[in-house]
């Protein structure tokens, strides 16, 4: 009788510490391959941001719940509540700043432009004064090039995939978009029939972050505590070179 109540004991308790594990629904995006994407053979959300997002629920006791959301979605949703952090390829922007709190630094890089595959001019933003160019809605550089206020149109996609489409088949001069999205996308795939301008110079270089909602204060601190300790560790150096970055 005593064994049967040790054990009952024992299985009380883990129910109860099962119980109070929560959830953390973390926002992201199909198309930032290689940060947040779908594995085909596993049709689940994948790369660098989620690993990261994943390691960082597990060390505060809870269970990531991946919520995939179109990129201009990600904020509204996390406004919303329908999710708790947002953790994909988006840089820290003042403007973004003022409707979430972003997390410490955990990746830096800046913008690429794409143009066909034989396109060979060295092309710097001025070059494509009066073009049709490309970027991606909801994206700091679909405003960067917005407001530079040279070129003929600014068309705005919902996806990198799109754009690149586009600047295949002639229909716009030139794409801009995440250097290393671009980069990682044009390498696994030569037949998307474009490739990077050799010594562009990015229009900012930016910080990506993880951004949670202003309402949230704990959670903040605890995702940076989070970043900390596995940058020390250098387990967040070890998830971003595992995806090449």
């Amino acid at each position: 009788m005593k064994l049967r109540s040790l054990a009952l004991a024992s299985t009380l308790a883990l129910s109860a510490l099962s119980a109070q594990a929560d959830e953390l629904t973390v926002g992201v995006t199909t198309t930032g391959v290689p940060f947040t994407f779908v594995d085909t053979a596993t049709q689940k959300p994948t790369g660098a941001m989620v690993d990261l997002a994943a390691a960082i629920a597990e060390g505060l006791g809870d269970t990531p719940e991946f919520a995939i959301n179109q990129f201009s979605a990600l904020i509204p949703a996390l406004e919303t509540g329908k999710i708790d952090v947002i953790s994909a390829g988006m840089l820290a922007t003042d403007k973004r700043k003022e409707v979430v709190d972003f997390s410490d630094t955990v990746y830096s890089y800046g913008d690429g432009m794409f143009v066909a595959a034989d396109d060979d001019n060295a092309y710097q933003l001025d070059d494509l004064a009066g073009e049709v160019v490309g970027a991606q809605i909801g994206t700091t550089f679909a405003d960067k090039l917005q407001a530079k206020g040279i070129f003929k149109e600014v068309k705005l996609y919902d996806s990198l995939v799109d754009i690149m489409r586009d600047v295949k088949l002639g229909r716009i001069k030139a794409g801009f978009g995440d250097l290393p999205i671009i980069a990682y996308q044009v390498g696994q795939n030569p037949a998307l029939g474009v490739k990077l301008v050799e010594g562009y110079e990015p229009m900012a270089i930016g910080d990506v972050a993880l951004a949670v909602s202003k309402e949230n204060p704990e959670l903040l601190a605890e995702v940076n505590a989070s970043i900390a300790a596995m940058k020390e560790s250098g387990e967040l150096a070890e998830i971003f070179a595992k995806y090449g970055l």
